[in-house]
């Protein structure tokens, strides 16, 4: 029985494998659909469509017109530069659009601790980019994410001693409406607001409203989890009825996201970085999705738009006004937002009522200990003393086991190939001597949701991406480089089962010979973090059932 419930567990841990390799070639197909040809209009013109459509289309009652069409795709332009405490950002005066965004504090990797890692991008196949503008319904222009702004300078830095950076764009319509576009950068912040000055010089009053969007290609760049499958890059939306949501590149393909909510967010996510627009004021607002084609690359838009129009008097200012966090999935930064759903883009899956609270856990720890591979250490050994009574009732049974095992051999000797009868006669023996056949399985059972839930909180977790430990181990969120800590696991893997009564069957007697060494090569592509903690727990509890196994003995 006990072997059954360990076969088990091991078929597990395979559909888990099968399933994550199933998931890459979902993505892999994914990438290919996004690499074909693009999709033409019905004259059979390429789609090269970036400003959003109107919603007329699927909610009549939202009375938005489209940007006039026919401009030319935004290209590259003279650039506003900008720098502060955490982030390198690029304004392109060509559309006002944040076209780069470098965080300071978070490398590319150990390796380059000295180059930044590069979250908004505009150059290459890999398009990152943040996008705003104003949309209107009268006949007049508006200045989206495709018009030409001016800048006073075009570098900022934000100076020690001051919490605040601004930088002030400005354009003119050929109607004398003068409008300013403000970024406002913070100190110790990934939080960029960026505010429309409407100056209403025309002779009419003037009625407008926001948009705000991320555009992204679909490339796969990092790989990472179980045998390099990557983790979830697309987008994703909170909204009150639904709750978090992923839309994912193929849903952006196949269908247009249209939800008129009253409050939530909408952004763009990827391993360890978020980007995130967090409409402000009163709603509701319009979320929205698009597939879009520019000079023959697909490109994928996710954002949202106000849907009551601001009205501003002749001679007379206005504003409109966006809030984006565009950076790391700290939990701590997220929680500060105060936006209900966006620690969700911290994505633990289906075990996050386990790992949420464990990493919360391991974080207070770590304020103490300042290294992550000790307070792995330190977490195992307080989940030990959680579990010790029944981790003690199951190694007394299991001791109990190896004590009866001569009695076991010779009842199979005895019945032979009769395993109706031998079977029956073994429950016989363990009913009159109070043996649990499962026990010694309980505490690997209880185990495998901490596991799993550990497996994401060391995958997911940014703060624990480039944490070194001792030695070798440089990243925690990274395999071990030298195997060291795989290879000791099946070492004490293979102990254990010398602590443990051994099975009376001889082929699975070799079946048990063989997961010291099918394990080993399992552990060799999880990440260092997870295995050191895999390996405390076996020492910890080699100890522990080599203690009562002795004492019952």
């Amino acid at each position: 029985m006990q072997l059954e419930i360990r076969k088990i567990i091991l078929i597990g841990l395979l559909a888990f494998i099968s399933i994550t390799l199933f998931q890459r070639w979902t993505i892999f197909q994914q990438e290919q659909l996004a690499a074909q040809a693009p999709k033409l209009t019905e004259n059979g013109q390429p789609i090269d469509e970036e400003i959003p459509q109107t919603p007329e289309e699927a909610q009549p009652a939202i009375d938005i017109e489209d940007v006039p069409q026919g401009e030319q795709a935004v290209s590259a332009g003279q650039v506003v530069k900008v720098k502060t405490d955490l982030i390198i950002a690029e304004i392109d005066l060509n559309g006002g659009n944040i076209t780069r965004l470098d965080l300071i504090e978070h490398p590319v990797s150990v390796e380059q601790p000295d180059q930044p890692f590069e979250l908004l991008k505009s150059g290459g196949a890999d398009v990152f980019t943040a996008q705003t503008g104003l949309i209107g319904k009268q006949q007049r222009e508006y200045p989206n994410h495709k018009t030409v702004f001016q800048a006073e300078k075009t570098e900022y830095e934000l100076q020690s001693g001051n919490n605040d950076l601004q930088v002030k764009l400005t354009w003119t319509a050929s109607d004398k409406v003068v409008y300013h576009k403000i970024f406002s950068f913070k100190r110790n912040s990934y939080n960029v607001d960026i505010n429309f000055e409407v100056d209403n010089k025309s002779a009419t009053d003037w009625q407008g409203f926001l948009y705000a969007q991320f555009q992204r290609s679909n490339v796969q760049t990092e790989q990472f989890g179980l045998f390099g499958s990557p983790t979830y890059k697309g987008g994703v939306i909170y909204e009150p009825a639904e709750k978090y949501q992923k839309i994912d590149f193929g849903e952006i393909e196949d269908n247009k996201l249209n939800i008129v909510t009253d409050s939530g967010w909408v952004g763009m996510i990827q391993h360890y970085f978020v980007g995130a627009w967090l409409p402000q004021g009163q709603g509701p607002f319009q979320f929205y999705s698009k597939r879009i084609n520019r000079s023959g690359q697909p490109l994928y838009n996710i954002g949202y738009k106000t849907t009551t129009p601001l009205t501003i008097a002749s001679e007379a200012q206005g504003e409109l006004g966006a809030k984006a966090y565009i950076g790391t999935k700290e939990q701590d930064r997220l929680n500060a937002q105060d936006i209900e759903g966006l620690i969700l883009t911290v994505d633990y899956g289906w075990l996050t009522i386990i790992a949420s609270p464990m990493f919360k856990v391991m974080n207070w720890i770590y304020k103490y200990v300042q290294n992550w591979g000790w307070t792995i250490v330190i977490v195992t050994i307080l989940l030990k003393l959680v579990f010790f009574p029944l981790s003690a009732a199951s190694y007394k049974s299991m001791a109990k086991m190896k004590k009866f095992q001569p009695r076991l051999m010779t009842l199979r000797e005895r019945y032979g190939d009769d395993r109706q009868k031998l079977n029956m006669e073994m429950m016989k023996l363990y009913k009159q001597e109070k043996i649990n056949p499962m026990g010694g399985c309980l505490p690997i059972l209880i185990q495998i949701p901490v596991f799993i839930a550990l497996y994401w909180v060391l995958l997911e977790s940014v703060e624990l991406r480039q944490a070194p430990f001792i030695g070798w181990i440089k990243d925690l969120s990274l395999k071990d480089p030298f195997y060291v800590l795989p290879v000791l696991y099946g070492a004490s893997m293979f102990v254990m089962q010398k602590l443990n009564p051994a099975p009376i069957d001889p082929i699975q007697q070799r079946v048990m010979q063989a997961l010291p060494i099918v394990f080993t090569f399992l552990f060799l592509w999880f990440p260092a973090g997870l295995v050191l903690y895999w390996l405390v727990n076996n020492i910890l509890s080699m100890a522990q059932q080599w203690y009562i196994t002795k004492k019952y003995s």
